[in-house]
Formats: C-alpha cells, structure tokens, sequence
C-alpha cells in the first residue's frame, strides 16, 4: 500500500495508458534515499501487469567500473531479438555486450545507444514495454550514455523508460529528462503509514492516535516524510533522524546505522554471505555461493537473512537487498581486510574476463605486472566497445605497475581516454602529473594535445591554438605532428584569419612521405584554405583526387576526410561540397560512425542552401540537429540552430528564425566561456531577416561587425557581403561596405566560379558607378543563368529591376521583377517575394499566382521520411538510415499521408 502518492501513481498512469496507444514516453523519479522510489518503480511494473513486457535493472556502486554493466543486465532477456536490428547496430552491441569477436571493428560509443533505442523497439513490437531502471546515479557511465540517448529519440514505439535517481544525479550535466521531484510525505499519510507498522507490530490500528502529542509530533518531524524512516528506524531515534543532531547524523546516516544494526545481529556466517551478496555486483549466487564458501559460510547461511526480510532471492536466482541503503550499510560495517578478502574470492569465483580483473583489483594492496596488463586490456576493450571506462581502467593499471616508464605510458593512455570521455578536469589531472614523470617528446606532446581538446571546449581557443602548435612543433614523427596540425587549424578557425594561415603554412612545410595517409590532406587544407584568405599557393586539385588518394595510402573513412568537406566550402567548391558531404555521411551510417554525422550534414545543409534548396538545407539540418542534440554535440547544435535560423529568415518565418538564433547564442557546453560556435551564421541570420523586412539599419549594423570582425574568414561571414553592400547602400553609406567589397573581390576572384562572379558584378552594380550598373547586372544575370542558384538569381533580377523602375523603365523592369517574384514564390521565401511583388506593382505589371509546392505541409522530418519511402526503402530501412524505430518511421509517414492528398505508400512517389 501507497500512502500520499496518487500524483505520481497518476503520471506514471498515463504513460502507460499512452503506451498501450503506441505512444513512448519517459519520467525520472529523483528523491531522497528512502523517500519512496523503488515503491514507486515496484507500482508501476503491478500496474503494467500482464499487457506489458517489463525489463529491469538498478545500478550498483560497484559496477561503475564495468562498461555497459547496467545495459547488460536490463537488455538481457532481449537479447534473442538482436538479429533483427540493422547490421552496425547489432554489432555495436555485441561489442558492448562481449558477445563479438576480440578482433571485430571498434564500436562508435553514440551507436550503442541508438542500437538500445533499436532493440528497446523490437521488445515493443507485440506488446507495450516497460523498461524500469532504479539508482539511475549508480549506473555505470556508458551504460547511462546508451541509455539517456535512446530516451530522447523514443516517439512511437509503446515504450515507457522509467528511471529513478538521488537528487545529486546529474547536478553537474543536466540530462533534459522529464522529472518528477518525490517529496517526503505529508503528516497524515505518515500517520497512516506509521499505523500500519505498529498495527504490523500488535501495538493496534489506534496505536498512533493514543501516542502522547508530543512523542507522535517527534515522530512525524523526525521522520521528515520518509517512509524508509517510518518503516525502519527504531521509534525511539526516529525524533533524532532529522537534520544535523547533537550526533552529527542526517538521516541517511541514521537509516544506515538502523540496517547496521540488523546485520549485526545476524551470525557471522551469514554477515560473510550478505558482504560477498552485496560486493558481486549481480548477486548471482552461482558466483556469491563460491566466494562466500572459500571464506567458510554455505548456502544454508543465507536463511537468516531471509527469515529476517533484508534479502530475497529472485527467480533468476540472485541476492536482492531489501533496499539499497541495506547493501551500502553491509559493505560499510566490513573491515577494510574482510572487503578485500571478499573481492578476492569473488575473483575466483568468477571466469576469466573483465569483472574477474576489477574484482582483483579492489583487492590488490601493492604494484602486480600482471594485473596492471589485465586492467590495460580491459581499457582497451572498454574503448573498442564505445563505451566509457578507459580512463579507469588505465589510470588504475598505471597505479598497479611496478616500472615507472609504464606506469607513465599508462597514465597518458588515461588522460587520452579520459579527454574522448568528456572528463576534462580529470583529463588534466593526469595530465599534469604525467608530464611531471617524464621528459619523453611525444608523450608530452600528447599531454598537451590532451590540455589542448580540453581548453578547446571550454571555449580557449587561443590556448588550443598554442598548445597544439607547441605539440606539432616538439621532436615528434612527422604523421604525430599532422594530426596535431589538424587539430590546431580547427582552433585557429575560431580565433582569426592570421592563425589560421600560420597553422597552414606550417602543414604545408611538414614533409609526409606520400604514403602516409595523412599526406594527401595536408597538401590539400592549405592549397584550398590558403586563396580564400588573399594567400594563392597554385592550382587546386579536385577534392575527388585528395580523398582517393588518402583512401589508398589507408585514412580512416569517414573521420579523416571530415574537414575536406568544410575546406571546399571556405573556397566556393560547395559543388564537391555536396557530393563529397553526401558520400561520407551515407558511408557513416553503413559503419555506424554516427559521431561524425552531425558535421558532415551541416556542411551538406550549407551546400544545398548555397545552392538554393533551401527545403533540402532544412531537412538535411533539422535531422542533424536532433542528432547533435541527443549526442551532447554542443558545438554542432549551435552551429545547426544558426543554419536554421537562416533558412527561416529567407521564408519569413521571423518568430522561428529568432527561436533559432536565440538557442544557436545560448548553446555553448559546460564550461565555456566563448561565442557561441553558430554565433557567425545566427548573426547573419538575424540581419538577413531584417533585410528582407526593410529594417536596413539593423541589417547594416549586423553583418559590418560580421564580416569585419574576427571571424570574418568563415563561410557565412565571407557570403554576407552581398547583403552588407545591398544593406549599405539602401541607406545611403556604400563606404561601410568598400573594405569588404574588395575583399570579396579577391575571395570571388580565387573561388573562380560563375556563381560567385555574379554576385561580384551585383555588389559593383550597387556601388557604382551609375553609368556601369546595367552592363554589371546584365553581365551577372547572364552568369547566374545555369548557375543553378535560383534563390541569387532572383535577388540579382529583384534589385536589376528595382534599378530600371527607378530609372522610369518600367517596361524593361516588369520581366525581371515577374522572373524574381515566380522564383521566390517557388522557395517560399515569403519577403523576397513582397518585395518583389510590390515592385512589379509600382511598374504598373501584374503578378501571377505561384502554385505553393506541394511539400510545404510536411515537417522536415515528415518530408525526409516520406522521400526515402517514395525510393521504395521499407521503414526498417529508413528506420536504419535515420536512427529511429520502425515504428516512428510509420508513425510519421501515417501523419504525411493525410497532409499529402493520399492514403497509401504507393502514391507517394507522384505526390513528391
């Protein structure tokens, strides 16, 4: 019996009432310890019933150490179902599970939770499941990364995650998770509760009621709510358990004091049977009744816990505690010697393999080679298997090893590890103290790299910058150094034009021997990178040549050919930008690189804007972003809420464009302190969308401090000059553009494409003289033409005709002004075509209605979905390829359908 709770039983009632609808949802339950969580957990899989599978699990303190530990558990009885998920995500978790071969392909740690979103939805498939996760803060970490990532990406699939945490988790990472916060209970459920024990005791239903006022008021507060408090505590210390006493002891404290007292007065035996129960982080008693017999208590010796109510055992024959404040109080009443004995026998008892390792760890007291090669193997495989625990493993073998050479190599091994895991003020702890053991140069280049990531996503980018620099310039092999220079041009991106040539000129000088893989991209980088900065080295090679020839000299596809992508952009080659983004992208998702498909998509996204689809930019970036969101990608969350933002303002969509802006500004991760990495592209954004709605000033003032300022290198900066000089003009100061101008002139000049040609010629129309504007548009339109840039088209057309009407030439005007406004009307670009409409109005012209694009009533997920269906891809397919459920995929091709004027699959293809 609940007492107190009808709001949260209510909640968890509708998510399993949508469920049964096939809807998914998820709610964390944080409390206090005791408060009534796992009271909770337990109600809600007694109200699933029989209609819902239920999985389960619970995190161990233990078992942090373990990667996927907790997954293991709570996915097990689905694991029969895992030929049915797509090929990469099947073996990620056979990977992450040990179920896969040692020398299998490594796993992307984003796919294992993409794969437990997959395989969560198979277990849904015949009936509504209702997954159960308690003590969510003691889970292990790639276990909760798997876990949390699946939870955001559920939609359709009858899925409930119900979790339930103490309120420090996560305090330092916020997880966006619908919660509920379990308050204590009120006095008059307490009472009740309390009734119940004593009636429970002989003492009688009334027993509450005829305690003195006094005494039942000490109850009540001393309790503070929490029924473990009420159903545990001795009623003589309950008045004591509140707060700081006189004793020094919260409540928890008092609650594990209480479960201390009922162990002891257990026999020893069975103490020795509980300790080796709560040290094995399963309570599997195939390897509890071993340990617990080499240190001289038997199976028998588990009744009296039993008798007493602290442990059960479950169908699957393991130990479980009564409450998890139980299993604590038995692990911190043992000796120090006793827990190292227990985790030793333990050991024993277990086969061969990781847990066998951690367990003879917690026991070792002093250096042992040989254990310390088992912990770097097991951080080895933790990193094969895409998940967290590396940088323990590591650090942990480096305490073990006897040498100190290897203890050193160890520890940088754990800072590299613990860099990839996101911890980086461990990261540069182990840093510090590694670079204080050795004088070897690559190691300490290494440690700066590590220093060098960590500076980088607080936001220093400068710092980055140089201590990368630093690394790539020590007494290191040349490949070593690449990479390093690689990683410092990425810095340098964010920090000016003047740094960014430095890192290039130095990549350029670095020697690769031509099979080095890494030799035809730093050939590449400055050659493309170099001439869009006013620095020509030669000819630019095709991407096409650079990325082949890396793949024969062995890069790892897709991730070394990632910046090739943003590189051809800098230089106007977004033509290669889009096949070469679109290739790669569709090779991630075939090996399930799933880290690196954020950025490839917003370099696609930039690409098919560019080039005027602006409907594919934001399916392209609306898939992106969800991704990059539900992967903690901060840096492309920022930059892919700018992109949209900028597609917005180009429909007129002003109250999203400055939704996006806004979220763009305000994504900058933990711990940074600098612009956000949109900041460019949200700035441009914001000033487009005032262009496009007369506010000339605003759009002026925008784009000088952009395309002057010092980021003015980047792609969106380099492209907003067209619009500062149209802006500029339109108030009558075209000097606030001259600078700029002429830089883009250089920059057009070196891109040497058609398209770019044209908007030199539109921009020098603008600014005069008068006398040339019309050879200058007349010479811009005709460079547009097969350009395929329809949306620039139309703008050069739009301001050619404002120029003729204004110079009373209205007939000549009214075509250009017409072909504007159908182009505009097509994209959907909302102001551009006001604009233009007007115009053609004041020419005394008429304008013909555009049909609107049939398309324009799906959401770009609805559209991206209905696209790969209209190819004849089945929704595992596009399941696959997007990273949702089956499920999903037909929840949303079902809301398309309706909006699309049809009723079935097989007329999608003429209706797109």
């Amino acid at each position: 019996m609940l007492y107190g709770r009808e709001g949260e039983q209510a909640a968890v009632e509708r998510l399993l009432a949508a469920a049964r609808d096939g809807r998914s949802g998820v709610l964390l339950l944080r409390g206090e310890p005791g408060i009534g969580k796992t009271a909770l957990l337990d109600d809600a899989v007694a109200r699933a019933g029989s209609g819902f599978r239920v999985i389960r699990a619970a995190g161990v303190e233990y078992e942090a150490e373990l990667p996927f530990a907790g997954l293991s558990l709570l996915l097990a009885p689905g694991l029969d179902r895992l030929p049915a998920l797509p090929g990469a995500q099947r073996r990620a978790l056979e990977r992450a599970f040990g179920l896969a071969e040692e020398e299998s392909a490594p796993s992307d740690r984003l796919l294992v939770g993409l794969a437990t979103l997959g395989l969560l939805a198979e277990l849904a498939s015949d009936r509504p499941l209702l997954c159960v996760v308690d003590d969510l803060q003691w889970l292990d970490g790639a276990s909760l990364d798997a876990l949390l990532l699946a939870a955001r990406r559920l939609q359709a699939e009858g899925v409930v995650l119900l979790l339930a945490a103490r309120p420090e988790f996560g305090a330092e990472r916020p997880y966006g998770l619908p919660e509920l916060t379990v308050p204590g209970l009120s006095d008059e459920d307490a009472d009740r509760l309390l009734a119940d024990r004593l009636s429970g005791a002989g003492a009688g239903a009334g027993a509450v009621a005829a305690l003195p006022a006094s005494i039942r008021a000490g109850l009540l507060a001393g309790a503070a709510g929490n029924p473990l408090a009420l159903a545990e505590l001795p009623l003589t210390e309950i008045p004591l358990a509140a707060g700081p006493h006189a004793d020094g002891l919260p409540l928890t404290s008092r609650l594990l004091v209480a479960f201390h007292g009922r162990v002891t007065g257990l026999p020893a035996a069975t103490q020795t049977l509980l300790l080796a129960a709560a040290v094995e982080e399963n309570g599997d008693l195939a390897v509890v009744l071993p340990a617990a017999e080499a240190l001289g208590a038997g199976a028998e010796h588990l009744a009296p816990a039993e008798e007493f109510g602290l442990v059960t055992v479950t169908p699957e024959r393991r130990v479980a505690f009564r409450h998890p404040l139980l299993r604590a109080a038995v692990l911190q009443r043992a000796p120090h010697h006793q827990r190292l004995a227990v985790h030793r026998a333990v050991a024993e008892a277990l086969p061969e393999g990781d847990r066998r390792t951690w367990h003879r760890a917690h026991a070792a007291t002093g250096p042992d080679a040989d254990l310390a090669d088992a912990l770097e193997r097991a951080a080895v495989r933790a990193e094969r298997s895409g998940g967290r625990g590396g940088a323990t493993a590591y650090e942990r073998a480096a305490r073990l090893t006897p040498d100190g050479d290897g203890a050193t190599r160890r520890l940088v091994l754990a800072a590299e590890a613990a860099t990839e895991e996101g911890e980086l003020e461990r990261a540069e702890a182990l840093a510090d103290e590694a670079s204080a053991r050795t004088d070897d140069a690559l190691a300490l280049a290494l440690l700066d790299q590590v220093r060098a990531v960590a500076h980088f996503w607080r936001g220093s980018y400068p710092t980055a910058h140089r201590l990368l620099l630093d690394a790539a310039g020590s007494d290191i092999e040349r490949p070593h150094a690449a990479r390093m220079l690689f990683q410092a041009f990425h810095a340098a991106w964010y920090v000016g034009e003047e740094p960014v040539a430095a890192v290039l000129d130095r990549l350029a000088a670095l020697e690769l021997e031509d099979g080095c893989p890494l030799a035809p991209l730093a050939r590449y980088l400055p050659a493309v990178v170099l001439p869009a900065l006013g620095r020509p080295v030669g000819p630019v090679p095709p991407a096409r040549e650079t990325v082949e020839a890396a793949r024969r000299a062995g890069a790892e596809s897709p991730v070394d050919l990632v910046q090739l992508c943003g590189a051809t952009l800098v230089l106007g080659r977004d033509d290669e930008t889009a096949e070469l983004a679109a290739e790669l992208a569709a090779e991630a998702r075939a090996k399930g690189t799933v880290g690196v498909l954020p950025t490839l998509q917003f370099f696609l996204a930039e690409a098919e804007l560019f080039h005027g689809r602006h409907r594919d930019a934001e399916v392209t970036a609306t898939g992106a972003l969800s991704l990059a969101r539900d992967t903690g990608q901060h840096q492309w969350v920022s930059q892919l809420e700018a992109l949209l933002a900028y597609v917005a303002a180009l429909d007129g969509r002003e109250e999203q464009c400055a939704d996006h802006a806004a979220a763009s500004l305000a994504t900058t991760g933990a711990q940074t302190a600098a612009p956000a990495a949109g900041h460019p592209w949200a700035q441009w954004a914001l000033a487009v969308l005032d262009l496009g709605r007369g506010r000339a000033g605003d759009a002026a003032d925008r784009l000088h401090a952009l395309v002057t300022g010092p980021h003015r290198h980047h792609v969106s900066a380099t492209r907003a000059v067209p619009d500062l000089v149209e802006a500029a003009v339109r108030l009558g100061t075209p000097e606030r553009a001259a600078e700029p101008y002429e830089r883009f002139a250089r920059w057009t000049a070196a891109v040497d494409r058609p398209w770019a040609e044209a908007l030199r010629l539109r921009c020098q129309a603008l600014l005069g003289p008068e006398e040339l504007a019309e050879s200058a548009y007349t010479a811009a339109l005709a460079l547009h033409e097969g350009a395929n840039r329809p949306f620039e088209q139309a703008r050069t057309a739009l301001l050619h005709g404002e120029w003729l009407r204004r110079a009373r030439r209205r007939t000549d005007a009214r075509p250009h002004l017409r072909a504007a406004l159908e182009t505009f009307d097509r994209l959907g670009a909302t102001p551009w075509s006001a604009r233009a409409r007007t115009e053609l109005a004041a020419t005394g012209g008429q304008a013909v209605a555009t049909p609107s694009a049939p398309l324009s009533p799906l959401t770009p997920q609805e559209l991206q979905i209905a696209r790969l269906a209209a190819q004849g891809l089945t929704n595992r397919d596009i399941a696959a390829q997007l990273f949702l459920s089956p499920r999903t995929v037909a929840h949303h091709l079902y809301k398309a359908y309706p909006k699309l004027g049809i009723t079935s699959r097989t007329a999608l293809a003429a209706a797109l």
